[in-house]
């Protein structure tokens, strides 16, 4: 059986890609699903006794549970948190999508599913000639939309949508993260992206919950497994 796989972007950077990740990975264990895991490019690292380490990627490891070698986890992991074609620039590396297919080959030969998180937005420059859309169509998975809920998300939503479609790659679905505790007309603007995007929210989340280490998106999990997506 092969691995189906799951590209989490967002409508931008610090939407809650991370949270909602970590979420999904937690409710899939929770069914008995081997997970894998994967922060292929990160910006923003702290210098640790084993290298650099991105807390994205080490909360992805914690909700799998994963043993396999941090490096197979987030193969590019660069220390200024600036874009990440800025990053690998500065740091003299070359970020290189077949190398990062080849750990993602990998991870899925041992799992049932593998959860991927971009780094900031659809088109989030990754080299000097590709974005994360291009890393998402590498490894051909659907990708899954965190619609930040702020004032502006229903032209995010729409363009992140939009692009993704026009790159050829699957869309999986989106769920809305709650960035913006003040935001008026919630329900009128959740309203508004069911209908521009075709489909309703596979789930509606808190971006900031009190207890966001043990929350699982147990019927978003449900929903993505019923897709019958593959990698």
């Amino acid at each position: 059986m092969t691995a189906r796989g799951i590209f989490v972007t967002g409508t931008d950077t610090g939407v809650g890609k991370t949270f909602v990740a970590c979420a999904l990975v937690r409710a899939l264990r929770s069914h008995g699903g081997r997970v894998a895991v994967m922060k292929p490019v990160a910006a923003g690292a702290r210098d640790a006794a084993q290298g650099l380490r991105n807390d994205d990627a080490l909360a992805l490891i914690e909700a799998a549970g994963a043993t396999e070698a941090y490096g197979d986890v987030n193969p590019y992991c660069f220390e200024s948190a600036v874009s990440p074609h800025i990053a690998a620039k500065e740091a003299g590396i070359e970020v290189d999508t077949g190398l990062i297919r080849d750990k993602f080959d990998a991870l899925a030969r041992e799992a049932d599913w593998v959860v991927i998180e971009g780094a900031g937005g659809w088109l989030a420059p990754i080299n000097e000639h590709q974005t994360m859309a291009d890393l998402a169509w590498t490894l051909a998975v659907p990708a899954l939309l965190v619609v930040g809920l702020k004032l502006g998300c229903l032209n995010h939503a729409q363009l992140t949508h939009a692009g993704i479609r026009a790159r050829g790659v699957s869309f999986a679905g989106w769920i809305a993260s709650g960035v913006d505790p003040a935001m008026s007309r919630v329900a009128e603007n959740l309203a508004a992206l069911e209908r521009l995007l075709g489909e309703p929210a596979l789930a509606v989340v808190p971006h900031t919950s009190a207890d966001v280490a043990s929350l699982t998106l147990a019927p978003a999990a449900q929903r993505l497994a019923q897709k019958n997506l593959r990698a």
